[in-house]
């Protein structure tokens, strides 16, 4: 698929909105925006690793100031014809672009587990943060993502995490966790997991390793998914497991 004006090209290593195939991964990455959206009222926001750029267009409509930071100069030039509101830089996310104490949230969702130097990468955070400001960040959960394997399963990550190595991790980089939460189906999708012998995921991943066109009744299933199709749960509730989480959401501190 090559890129036009409002399709970023698909290569597996991020999501894009408005592709029938890929909509179960655009919801089930957009559900994160839509949870921290009152998080973001007002606020100074910096989105590391902006990707194609829809979160932080939805960012921008709550927020004082969205300025976006993503490494690939392709995904960046998109954003910038796309979204032509937003600012958006290109750099390292080791490296940001932005004065110490500048702003007062930093979202990076699903970013972490492709980068080599995460510690490096949260003390970056913790630096362009105000005191008291926040790191609010989502990542597969290693446990469900790449279960019962050494290296991660998606050939663009570079360290998955569980919520207790994601914990360890931000403490590491100065910030003090605050919350963590877990993304999960909601019962609709749990329907779909049952019609689809167990797993839609498993669906979905089955056919593209094997080169597999989809079925129809499978690429209208999931074309239908909605971002309430999702559940995010915090982990300190007691029915809670976050080890059986699709994905984590940290809220982290800067003290």
């Amino acid at each position: 698929m090559s890129e036009s004006h409002d399709t970023l090209a698909v290569t597996g290593e991020r999501t894009v909105p408005g592709i029938a195939e890929e909509n179960y991964w655009f919801r089930r990455h957009e559900v994160a925006y839509a949870h921290v959206l009152d998080r973001c009222a007002g606020a100074d926001v910096l989105e590391a690793g902006s990707g194609e750029g829809y979160g932080a267009a939805m960012l921008a409509e709550v927020a004082r100031s969205v300025v976006c930071v993503d490494y690939d100069e392709a995904a960046v030039s998109h954003t910038r014809r796309r979204y032509p509101g937003l600012t958006v830089h290109q750099g390292n996310l080791i490296d940001l672009p932005l004065p110490a104490d500048s702003v007062d949230v930093v979202i990076n969702f699903q970013v972490i587990e492709h980068l080599w130097d995460q510690g490096a990468f949260v003390a970056e955070c913790r630096r362009v943060l105000r005191p008291g400001g926040r790191l609010l960040i989502s990542t597969p959960n290693r446990i469900t993502f790449s279960p019962g394997r050494d290296t991660p399963l998606n050939p663009f990550h570079t360290r998955e995490l569980d919520a207790t190595e994601l914990r360890e991790l931000l403490i590491e980089g100065g910030l003090a966790v605050e919350s963590m939460h877990g993304v999960y189906h909601g019962a609709e999708l749990g329907a779909l997991d049952a019609k689809w012998g167990g797993s839609v995921i498993d669906a979905q991943i089955d056919r593209a390793l094997a080169g597999q066109q989809w079925p129809a009744e499978l690429v209208a299933d999931v074309a239908a998914i909605r971002l309430t199709d999702f559940e995010i749960r915090d982990a300190a509730a007691p029915e809670v497991d976050i080890d059986a989480s699709l994905d984590l959401l940290a809220v982290a501190v800067r003290p």
